[in-house]
């Protein structure tokens, strides 16, 4: 775990599959025929504790989020100027060009 995002204050991040695109003409012009691509399903949450990875999430979905939630982790938000609505959300895509999921974070607060 990187050592800035070591304490004891660190917030779970909800982690939301919202909605997938599928680039079918890409994906005959340039992908070689796989089987499997991706096991999340539209619904799917996730809750990332202490900014780490949870099981289950695609290893290159979360390279693609891990900044975000680590920053949401450490109760800061509103990037971009205000970007989201919720400051302490991000809307971030995975990196497949051909099969992008959009993933909704949010920082859950303690009740």
């Amino acid at each position: 775990m990187n050592k800035d995002l070591h304490h004891k204050s660190l917030k779970p991040v909800r982690i939301t599959a919202m909605r997938q695109t599928v680039y079918s003409d890409l994906m005959s012009q340039y992908e070689n025929p796989i089987d499997h691509a991706c096991d999340i399903s539209m619904g799917q949450s996730f809750v990332a504790i202490d900014a780490q990875r949870p099981d289950g999430l695609c290893p290159s979905a979360w390279e693609s989020m891990r900044p975000f939630v680590e920053a949401l982790a450490r109760g800061e938000g509103n990037f971009y100027d205000g970007w989201m609505k919720n400051p302490h959300s991000a809307m971030i895509s995975c990196n497949d060009g051909f099969r992008p999921v959009s993933f909704y974070l949010e920082t859950l607060t303690s009740n």
